[in-house]
Protein backbone atom coordinates (compact mmCIF):
# COMPACT_ATOMS: atom_id res chain seq x y z
CA UNK A 1 0.00 0.00 0.00
CA UNK A 2 1.28 3.48 -0.81
CA UNK A 3 2.16 5.67 2.16
CA UNK A 4 -0.34 8.35 1.03
CA UNK A 5 -3.19 5.81 1.12
CA UNK A 6 -2.22 4.63 4.60
CA UNK A 7 -1.89 8.21 5.87
CA UNK A 8 -5.35 9.10 4.55
CA UNK A 9 -6.77 5.87 5.97
CA UNK A 10 -5.31 6.73 9.39
CA UNK A 11 -6.84 10.21 9.22
CA UNK A 12 -10.17 8.73 8.04
CA UNK A 13 -10.28 6.28 10.95
CA UNK A 14 -9.35 9.02 13.43
CA UNK A 15 -12.17 11.17 12.05
CA UNK A 16 -14.64 8.30 12.46
CA UNK A 17 -13.48 7.67 16.04
CA UNK A 18 -13.73 11.39 16.84
CA UNK A 19 -17.21 11.76 15.37
CA UNK A 20 -18.72 8.65 16.88
CA UNK A 21 -16.88 9.09 20.17
CA UNK A 22 -18.21 12.62 20.51
CA UNK A 23 -21.75 11.40 19.81
CA UNK A 24 -21.43 8.69 22.45
CA UNK A 25 -20.81 11.32 25.13
CA UNK A 26 -24.22 12.90 24.57
CA UNK A 27 -25.97 10.30 26.73
CA UNK A 28 -23.78 11.29 29.68
CA UNK A 29 -24.51 14.97 29.10
CA UNK A 30 -28.27 14.28 28.90
CA UNK A 31 -28.15 12.16 32.07
CA UNK A 32 -26.35 14.93 33.95
CA UNK A 33 -28.89 17.47 32.69
CA UNK A 34 -31.78 15.30 33.90
CA UNK A 35 -30.13 14.66 37.26
CA UNK A 36 -29.41 18.35 37.83
CA UNK A 37 -31.98 20.58 36.11
CA UNK A 38 -29.97 23.72 36.88
CA UNK A 39 -27.13 22.23 34.78
CA UNK A 40 -29.42 21.37 31.85
CA UNK A 41 -28.86 24.53 29.77
CA UNK A 42 -25.08 24.18 30.14
CA UNK A 43 -25.19 20.47 29.28
CA UNK A 44 -27.39 20.99 26.23
CA UNK A 45 -25.23 23.85 24.99
CA UNK A 46 -22.19 21.61 25.55
CA UNK A 47 -23.78 18.94 23.35
CA UNK A 48 -24.56 21.56 20.71
CA UNK A 49 -20.98 22.84 20.78
CA UNK A 50 -19.50 19.34 20.46
CA UNK A 51 -21.96 18.50 17.69
CA UNK A 52 -21.30 21.70 15.72
CA UNK A 53 -17.54 21.96 16.15
CA UNK A 54 -16.24 18.41 16.63
CA UNK A 55 -18.63 15.62 15.56
CA UNK A 56 -20.23 17.17 12.47
CA UNK A 57 -16.99 18.51 10.95
CA UNK A 58 -15.43 15.07 11.47
CA UNK A 59 -18.41 13.41 9.75
CA UNK A 60 -18.16 15.89 6.87
CA UNK A 61 -14.45 15.18 6.38
CA UNK A 62 -15.13 11.44 6.16
CA UNK A 63 -16.43 11.93 2.61
CA UNK A 64 -13.32 13.47 1.02
CA UNK A 65 -10.98 11.15 2.90
CA UNK A 66 -13.08 8.15 1.91
CA UNK A 67 -13.14 9.30 -1.70
CA UNK A 68 -9.37 9.74 -1.64
CA UNK A 69 -8.98 6.19 -0.32
CA UNK A 70 -11.17 4.88 -3.14
CA UNK A 71 -9.04 6.71 -5.70
CA UNK A 72 -5.67 5.77 -4.20
CA UNK A 73 -6.63 2.24 -3.16
CA UNK A 74 -7.71 1.05 -6.57
CA UNK A 75 -11.36 0.72 -5.58
CA UNK A 76 -14.37 1.80 -7.60
CA UNK A 77 -17.28 4.00 -6.55
CA UNK A 78 -19.46 1.33 -8.19
CA UNK A 79 -18.35 -1.25 -5.61
CA UNK A 80 -21.59 -2.03 -3.78
CA UNK A 81 -20.37 -1.60 -0.21
CA UNK A 82 -18.72 1.73 -1.10
CA UNK A 83 -21.77 3.03 -2.95
CA UNK A 84 -24.11 1.98 -0.12
CA UNK A 85 -21.84 3.51 2.52
CA UNK A 86 -21.71 6.81 0.64
CA UNK A 87 -25.47 6.84 0.18
CA UNK A 88 -26.03 6.13 3.88
CA UNK A 89 -23.50 8.86 4.73
CA UNK A 90 -25.53 11.34 2.67
CA UNK A 91 -28.77 10.31 4.39
CA UNK A 92 -27.07 10.67 7.79
CA UNK A 93 -25.76 14.14 6.98
CA UNK A 94 -29.21 15.31 5.86
CA UNK A 95 -30.87 13.69 8.89
CA UNK A 96 -28.40 15.37 11.24
CA UNK A 97 -28.76 18.84 9.71
CA UNK A 98 -32.49 18.71 8.99
CA UNK A 99 -33.66 16.61 11.95
CA UNK A 100 -31.34 16.22 14.92
CA UNK A 101 -29.74 19.69 14.97
CA UNK A 102 -33.05 21.60 14.76
CA UNK A 103 -34.53 19.35 17.46
CA UNK A 104 -31.56 20.05 19.73
CA UNK A 105 -31.78 23.81 19.10
CA UNK A 106 -35.49 23.75 19.93
CA UNK A 107 -34.85 21.65 23.03
CA UNK A 108 -32.26 24.15 24.27
CA UNK A 109 -34.72 27.00 23.75
CA UNK A 110 -37.50 25.12 25.54
CA UNK A 111 -35.27 24.23 28.50
CA UNK A 112 -34.08 27.83 28.85
CA UNK A 113 -37.63 29.16 28.50
CA UNK A 114 -39.69 26.56 30.41
CA UNK A 115 -37.27 24.29 32.28
CA UNK A 116 -36.06 20.75 31.70
CA UNK A 117 -39.21 19.17 33.18
CA UNK A 118 -41.64 21.09 30.96
CA UNK A 119 -43.85 19.24 28.50
CA UNK A 120 -42.29 21.09 25.56
CA UNK A 121 -38.72 20.25 26.64
CA UNK A 122 -39.63 16.60 27.24
CA UNK A 123 -41.38 16.35 23.87
CA UNK A 124 -38.39 17.85 22.10
CA UNK A 125 -36.07 15.48 23.98
CA UNK A 126 -38.09 12.56 22.63
CA UNK A 127 -37.93 14.01 19.12
CA UNK A 128 -34.16 14.41 19.45
CA UNK A 129 -33.83 10.85 20.73
CA UNK A 130 -35.75 9.49 17.74
CA UNK A 131 -33.41 11.34 15.36
CA UNK A 132 -30.39 10.17 17.36
CA UNK A 133 -31.54 6.55 17.16
CA UNK A 134 -32.08 6.85 13.41
CA UNK A 135 -28.61 8.33 13.00
CA UNK A 136 -27.09 5.59 15.16
CA UNK A 137 -28.60 2.91 12.92
CA UNK A 138 -27.16 4.65 9.85
CA UNK A 139 -23.71 5.00 11.39
CA UNK A 140 -23.62 1.36 12.52
CA UNK A 141 -24.72 0.28 9.03
CA UNK A 142 -21.87 2.29 7.52
CA UNK A 143 -19.41 0.75 9.97
CA UNK A 144 -20.62 -2.74 9.07
CA UNK A 145 -20.14 -1.98 5.38
CA UNK A 146 -16.66 -0.54 5.96
CA UNK A 147 -15.49 -3.42 8.14
CA UNK A 148 -17.05 -6.45 6.42
CA UNK A 149 -17.03 -5.11 2.84
CA UNK A 150 -19.82 -7.42 1.69
CA UNK A 151 -19.78 -8.44 -1.97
Amino acid sequence: MPVAYLAIKLFHVLLAITALGANLTYGVWFARANANPAFAPVALRGIKFIDDWIANPAYILLLPTGMAMVALGGYSFRTHWIAWAMALWAVAIFAAYLGYSPALRAQIAAVERDGVASASAKGLAVRGNVWAAFLAVLIVAILVLMIFKPA
